[in-house]
C-alpha cells in the first residue's frame, strides 16, 4: 500500500511521528497514495480535508493533537493491519457562495460548517429562505450557522443545536445568541434544499461569513447546500467508529 503522510507543520510530536513513520511505511506524494495518513488533531485534519478535497484516497487520521474527535489513536505498529480492518465513512462537504458588499462571487466548501457573524456590536438581521421560499422574514442575533452532520458536533453544538447521526441527511440551522424571535431554536433541513440568507441593512449592520476557517467580509447574501461534486472518505478504527463517537457526544460521554 502507498502511503502519503501528512503532519501538522508546528507540532514536534507530529513531526516526530511523520519521520518515524515514513521510515517504517515508506512514504509517496499524495497524487500516488492509495492512503492519505494524517497526524495531528482535529485542526489538521481539517486542513488535510480541504487540500485533498480532489484526491480520491481514503484519510486515516493518527490523533496527536487535544480531542482528536476526527482521528484514531496514535500508534506507530499495525498501520497497515488497522487500516485493512477500519471502517468506511463518506462524508459530503457545504458548498458556500457568498455575495459581497461590491457583488463580488465567493466560493468555499465546509466540512464542519458555515457560519454567519456579525463584524461589530450591531445585532445581524438575517432573512432565511429555503429553495427560495421566505421562512423567516428577520433573524435578529450574532449570528447563525449551517452544520454537516460531521461539523454537528463542532460549534454547531456549542451553540445551542443537535448532534446528529452521519446518516441524517439533516442540515442543522442553528442562531447564535439569538434575541429575535425569542427562543427560536433553529431548523432541521433536508440535504436536497438550497439555503440562502439575505442580510438585513447590511451597511449598518456588516456581517461576515466563515466557511470552516476561510472568511467573507462584509457580505449581502449568502447560498448554501451539500455539495454534489465533492466527497472524502474517512477510515475509522472498527471498534471506535466515527459513528460511535457521534451516538457517544449525544449522550456527553465522548472520549477518545
Amino acid at each position: 500500500m502507498n502511503i502519503s503522510f501528512y503532519a501538522a507543520r508546528h507540532k514536534p510530536r507530529a513531526q516526530q511521528a511523520l519521520a518515524e513513520l515514513k521510515g517504517l511505511y515508506g512514504h509517496v506524494e499524495p497524487e500516488k497514495a492509495d492512503l492519505i495518513c494524517v497526524l495531528g488533531g482535529d485542526g489538521t485534519m481539517l486542513h488535510a480535508l480541504h487540500d485533498y478535497a480532489d484526491f480520491a484516497a481514503p484519510i486515516f487520521g493518527m490523533n496527536l493533537g487535544t480531542l482528536g474527535f476526527l482521528l484514531n489513536t496514535y500508534k506507530r505498529e499495525g498501520l497497515l493491519e488497522r487500516i485493512e480492518k477500519s471502517k468506511r465513512f463518506t462524508i459530503h462537504p457545504l458548498e458556500m457562495t457568498a455575495i459581497d458588499k461590491h457583488g463580488e462571487s465567493h466560493k468555499l466548501v465546509a466540512f464542519n460548517e458555515v457560519s454567519v457573524l456579525r463584524e461589530t456590536h450591531n445585532s445581524a438581521k438575517i432573512k432565511i429562505y429555503i429553495n427560495d421560499v421566505l421562512r423567516l422574514k428577520e433573524l435578529v442575533c450574532d449570528g447563525v450557522l449551517v452544520s454537516t452532520p460531521v461539523g454537528s458536533t463542532a460549534y454547531n453544538s456549542s451553540a445551542g443545536g443537535p448532534i446528529l447521526p452521519l446518516t441524517a441527511n439533516i442540515m442543522p440551522i442553528t442562531p447564535i445568541s439569538v434575541f429575535r424571535p425569542r427562543h427560536w431554536p433553529g431548523a432541521l433541513v433536508r440535504n436536497d434544499k438550497k439555503i440562502r440568507f439575505e442580510i438585513i441593512n447590511p451597511v449598518e449592520r456588516p456581517v461576515s461569513v466563515t466557511a470552516d476557517s476561510k472568511e467573507v467580509r462584509d457580505v449581502r447574501e449568502v447560498y448554501i447546500q451539500e455539495s454534489a461534486d465533492v466527497t472524502k472518505a474517512l477510515l475509522f478504527d472498527d471498534e471506535n467508529t466515527l459513528g460511535d463517537r457521534i451516538f457517544k457526544e449525544q449522550f456527553a460521554d465522548y472520549a477518545i
